[in-house]
């Protein structure tokens, strides 16, 4: 299986471009926030068990996505303190374990145009951040340095890309066959 992790801060259009990548191709979509969404609900963002299940979710979900065979499966996530940098660097060799692999994209975009996109209605229908000040907050808090992801194949601007190019030129720069 191919492990599409597209990465980037909140606003930088990750599920957006996400969901067209998966109608482009017919992979499978796990957004982060079908879990941190759920875990919300029972415990604290960021509190040990949040964190602890957050990540044993996600990991469980690749195996198993992988052992039923998908041919790959688009995962969006936004690297924040919150998250445990093991995570991060047992990504890749847990995927060459299982014989997949793992395609870190990372989407990028300027400041003002993700400060623009903080407040539109498509982050409220998910507990996205969505609010300008706090996220001003946590960027300078430093949230967004850790944990460090690896290099990514490449980035793409998606503040100059509109969402289906952007889509559509991850999906020829990978190579990979559609689902």
């Amino acid at each position: 299986m191919d492990l599409i992790v597209l990465t980037g801060r909140p606003a930088s259009g990750k599920l957006t471009v996400a969901r067209e990548l998966a109608a482009l191709t017919g992979w499978r979509l796990f957004h982060n926030h079908l879990v941190v969404d759920a875990l919300l609900a029972v415990f604290e963002f960021g509190s040990p068990p949040f964190v602890e299940l957050r990540e044993k979710i996600w990991t469980d979900v690749f195996a198993r996505a992988s052992a039923a065979g998908l041919p790959a499966l688009i995962f969006t996530f936004t690297a924040e303190n919150t998250v445990r940098q093991a995570f991060i660097d047992r990504l890749a060799p847990d995927a060459r374990t299982r014989g997949d692999t793992v395609h870190f994209i990372e989407l990028t975009c300027p400041e003002p145009e993700i400060e623009r996109r903080l407040d539109a209605a498509s982050r409220h229908a998910t507990k996205k951040l969505t609010s300008l000040e706090l996220y001003r907050q946590l960027a300078r808090d430093g949230a967004f340095a850790r944990p460090t992801m690896p290099p990514p194949e490449f980035s793409i601007d998606t503040g100059a890309l509109a969402p289906a190019a952007a889509a559509h030129q991850i999906w020829q720069r990978l190579h990979l066959a559609p689902g």
